[in-house]
């Protein structure tokens, strides 16, 4: 706390002091010395204070400047955009070229080789406990037909 005064320092001044000032005045002259330090040590807090407020002002400041700078940006609204395209296209691989071709009504692509081209008369595939093909009669032969390989 005394950095400049040691204990003996502190004493002799005590010493002096009772001597000039006298017994009667010592204890008025301690309470304003008092008073005096208590001042000085308010005014120390309340600058260190006003540099801390500062500070913060300023900190508080750029964080308003990000917070807008968000709020213009919008990064997580980006991302969403993007996500919704991707699970969008994800979900949907038709793209607008081939929505055109649909839409014109063409034909729908020929079968790949060994694909069986089923027409909308057929019968549908027989389950496990159905009867026979034999007991139902006879098939129509067209219905079902295994396309030609091209020559080559």
């Amino acid at each position: 706390m005394f950095d400049l005064f040691s204990w003996s320092h502190i004493l002799i001044l005590l010493t002096v002091a009772l001597v000039v000032v006298g017994p009667k005045d010592l204890p008025r002259l301690m309470n304003m010395a008092g008073k005096w330090v208590g001042k000085a040590r308010n005014m120390a807090n309340e600058f260190k204070k006003s540099f801390d407020d500062m500070a913060r002002q300023s900190e508080l400041d750029e964080l308003r400047a990000e917070i807008e700078k968000l709020k213009t940006d919008d990064p997580i609204a980006d991302v969403a955009k993007d996500l919704n395209h991707d699970i969008q296209r994800t979900l949907n691989p038709v793209d607008t070229g081939s929505r055109s071709a649909g839409e014109t009504g063409a034909a729908p692509p020929p079968p790949r080789s060994g694909e069986y081209q089923v027409s909308e008369s057929a019968p549908p595939p027989l389950a496990m406990n159905e009867p026979e093909p034999a007991e139902l009669g006879p098939a129509e032969p067209e219905t079902a037909t295994k396309p030609e390989a091209a020559a080559p």
